[in-house]
């Protein structure tokens, strides 16, 4: 006897059928066609296609907060994203009232804790050096061990003012103090400090966010190339990530970095409550979408918010659709021939033929709805 038996599900890959059993809070079997199934919950698909549960690994959802911040759930399961990771919204001081608070969510929820310990009250959290301490980190991170993934810097002036990279330096000491394995997301923008001061201080388990920006302090040189010192970190393995956000994806910047292979390893919305409701961004789905406008494959775009985001964080019983892992479940649909209309984060604008709709999400082997 199994807790919930899904049937005639469609695979990712190459559109085979699949179905998937779970017990309790695992998957417990996944073939094209289970036999000999007893479960106490059945929900027959229909030919949906069914993934791993979607990671958004760059959202802002700490609700207590005035400039980004938003319901997980909002954020999460209600638009079939069954884990997310909130990008350094909260610091030492205020990461244990978030922690709290997640606990009495559906969605899975972790955090990477911001350098700075007062987190996002404002723009410039990191303006004052002196809000970077390692004690108050350090004792966080090992009391909130199962909720705490990773490490936030922002590098952009006007989150650091005039700090430089002073902040990012002090996060991979952190960072090399708990075993260097440790991730650090480092959010870029605006110059000072520049790219390449920024890009020279990463290596191969750290993340870069918002690198197919549109702005000046880019990836992308003044004659339409990209920049060597961009090249030189991709291929030391930093892992490029989205985070689409409000302001910081830009179709022209990856039209150039796309068609030159300096394509992202994962894909995240940097999604808060303004601009899911407003858009750009409005949700994860919409994100995938633009991805499949630029020619990539179903299977390719949910490994980059499923298998990614979990290696990139070591969420070793999350991002696989297996037997053993967490029953984290995306149930959707892409609808063909319909014409819809992308925006990037500069107003720019595209049209598609296709858009992925999710229907349901399972989170630790409980099925939700998704409404709309």
């Amino acid at each position: 006897m199994v807790d919930l038996y899904l049937k005639n599900g469609r695979n990712i890959k190459d559109d085979s059928p699949i179905e998937v059993a779970v017990l309790g809070k695992k998957i417990v079997a996944v073939g094209h066609q289970l036999v000999g199934i007893v479960a106490r919950k059945t929900i027959d698909l229909d030919g949906k296609y069914v993934s791993a549960g979607w990671i958004d690994d760059h959202v802002h959802c700490y609700e207590k907060l005035t400039l980004y911040y938003d319901d997980p759930d909002e954020d999460g399961y209600k638009s079939g994203v069954t884990t997310v990771i909130d990008a350094g919204s909260t610091g030492a001081d205020n990461i244990g009232d978030f922690y709290k608070i997640t606990r009495k969510k559906i969605t899975n929820v972790y955090a990477m804790i911001n350098v700075g310990k007062t987190g996002i009250l404002a723009q410039n959290e990191l303006g004052d050096i002196n809000t970077v301490k390692k004690e108050p980190l350090m004792n966080v991170i090992e009391q909130y061990s199962d909720f705490i993934i990773g490490i936030k810097v922002r590098e952009s002036h006007s989150v650091v003012i005039d700090n430089g990279v002073e902040p990012l330096k002090r996060g991979k000491a952190f960072q090399n103090e708990l075993g260097g394995s440790f991730p650090v997301m480092v959010h870029v923008g605006a110059n000072p400090p520049e790219l390449k001061a920024v890009l020279d201080l990463m290596d191969e388990n750290d993340i870069l966010t918002h690198g197919y920006n549109g702005k000046p302090n880019g990836i992308i040189d003044k004659e339409g190339n990209i920049e060597q010192f961009a090249w030189e970190a991709y291929r030391r393995g930093i892992t490029f990530d989205v985070g689409h956000g409000t302001d910081s994806f830009n179709f022209h910047t990856f039209d150039i970095a796309n068609a030159a292979g300096l394509t992202p390893q994962s894909i995240s919305t940097d999604i808060y409550n303004r601009n899911r409701l407003n858009g750009p961004v409005y949700d994860m789905a919409t994100t995938l979408d633009k991805f499949l406008m630029y020619g990539y494959s179903l299977k390719d775009v949910i490994d980059k918010v499923t298998k990614a985001p979990a290696n990139s964080f070591g969420l070793v019983n999350k991002g696989w659709l297996c037997p053993g892992y967490d029953a984290d479940l995306t149930i959707f649909d892409v609808i063909k021939n319909t014409e819809i209309t992308l925006t990037d984060s500069n107003h720019n604008q595209r049209t598609f033929n296709q858009k992925i709709c999710p229907r349901m999400s399972v989170v630790m082997g409980k099925a939700y709805e998704i409404g709309g």
